[in-house]
């Protein structure tokens, strides 16, 4: 085949003074060893060369989208130290006009962001930026993808901060709170049977996959269950938030006064929004009642092996955190620097003697959703500037994380604290036959 194509390009790239050849090789995966190169990946190298010369001798037309001020330079990869993840549009809106910084500074549109929301937002020195992903798991982890994988950002040092607000548990705290998670558990994927169909001794229509009861731990494993993140850093990022002097409303105060109950069951829900280290589930369903909020709770249990604690609900954060364990895998993120704060804009079940619907359908009564929505920012800033300030004595080496981090399958090395152990996992997701 002639000359070994990654010291061809790898030169290339030098004459260049461009990092996007190596951005596109370690993407692929490609001349990560010495082992003989297959005529596949010959050829995908080769047209990703020409392809790379091509957008190098037109200025890098990646960034021909755009606007504001636009891009650094054809040459220079955006370099964020933090990255707020916004979802949709109030929570995104909750960062800009604010006095500390201008996000809208530079508005970079990126191929592969969601229709209503094609730009990534910056700072003046690209210190911070924004990218809204879209509602849903498809949505987050397309956007997300559409970043992680771009040759026009260096992630390598950057923090990614998920923020965004969430349906809260009554038995872990207020609505307007803040919550901080260690695990992300994905607690709708299972099998359901409706609970109209169901056999007398089944709780809920809820059942693991690969079980045939409630409440089991799943033998089908598809490896986005559950992520854990950096426990130091979840704690860091708490701390600077409970600086903040958090947003409420009379409206919210009066409707948190109907948990209060003789048994103190629902005590934490009547008390005033604060900032708390507890656990994110994550469904597309958009759930409401007694019932599914104790079975997520559960399931949150079982999936960590008993150290999760659930309290908020949200529809994104596994997808975006499987995006960036993969981008972690090939060194283009970093998977210790993710955080994750919901603030709770209503209770995933009702006061007592309330119904399941009425707290769906009737929730903008709890009079939490502007609280929650301004608490993105107030609290959301103390990590930021937290973070900035701190950069070159603490952060831009990192927070070294002394708990495991990464998914189930334990792709980023050590040894998950959660589920069935590395190989077990990899055998029910079909990566290992049962008799090896």
């Amino acid at each position: 085949m002639g000359d070994d194509p990654c010291v061809a390009w790898k030169t290339q790239a030098r004459k260049t003074k461009s990092s996007l050849s190596f951005v596109l090789i370690k993407a692929l995966g490609l001349c990560r060893n010495r082992a003989p190169i297959s005529t596949s990946n010959f050829l995908t190298m080769h047209f990703l060369q020409t392809l790379t010369a091509s957008l190098l001798l037109t200025g890098s037309s990646l960034c021909a989208g755009a606007t504001g001020t636009g891009h650094k330079g054809s040459h220079e990869a955006i370099a964020p130290k933090v990255f707020i993840v916004s979802m949709f549009a109030p929570e995104a809106e909750a960062w800009w006009n604010i006095p500390e910084f201008d996000l809208l500074a530079h508005n970079i549109t990126i191929p592969g962001l969601s229709p209503l929301f094609p730009d990534v937002h910056c700072t003046e020195d690209y210190e911070v930026c924004q990218l809204i992903t879209g509602e849903g798991e498809i949505n987050a982890a397309a956007t997300v993808t559409s970043v992680a994988f771009s040759p026009l950002f260096d992630l390598t040092q950057t923090y990614f901060f998920v923020a965004g607000i969430a349906g809260i548990n009554p038995k872990k705290a207020s609505t307007g709170s803040a919550t901080f998670a260690r695990y992300a558990v994905q607690v709708a994927l299972q099998y359901e049977i409706d609970i109209r169909e169901l056999p007398s001794n089944y709780s809920t229509g809820y059942v693991a996959q690969g079980t045939n009861f409630p409440g089991q731990y799943p033998t089908s494993i598809y490896g986005t269950e559950v992520f854990e993140v950096n426990a130091e850093l979840r704690t860091i990022a708490a701390n600077f938030a409970r600086k903040a002097n958090l947003s409420d409303s009379t409206i919210a105060q009066a409707y948190r006064a109907r948990y209060k109950t003789p048994s103190g069951k629902y005590k934490a829900a009547t008390l005033p929004p604060s900032v708390i280290e507890c656990d994110v589930a994550t469904t597309d369903v958009y759930f409401s009642g007694n019932i599914l909020g104790s079975v997520f709770e559960n399931t949150t249990k079982v999936l960590t092996n008993g150290t999760g604690e659930y309290c908020a609900s949200a529809q994104e954060d596994n997808a975006t955190f499987e995006v960036l364990l993969r981008s972690s895998i090939y060194k283009l993120t970093d998977f210790s620097r993710i955080i994750v704060m919901r603030t709770a804009s209503d209770f995933d079940r009702p006061y007592p003697g309330a119904s399941a619907t009425y707290n769906l359908f009737q929730s903008s009564e709890q009079g939490a959703f502007e609280p929650a929505i301004k608490n993105l920012y107030v609290a959301g800033i103390k990590v930021v500037e937290g973070i900035l300030d701190g950069w070159d004595e603490t952060f831009a080496a990192g927070i070294e994380a002394s708990n495991y981090i990464g998914d189930i399958f334990g792709s980023l090395g050590g040894v998950p604290d959660f589920g069935p152990g590395r190989k077990q996992a990899l055998i029910g997701g079909g990566a290992y036959k049962r008799n090896v």
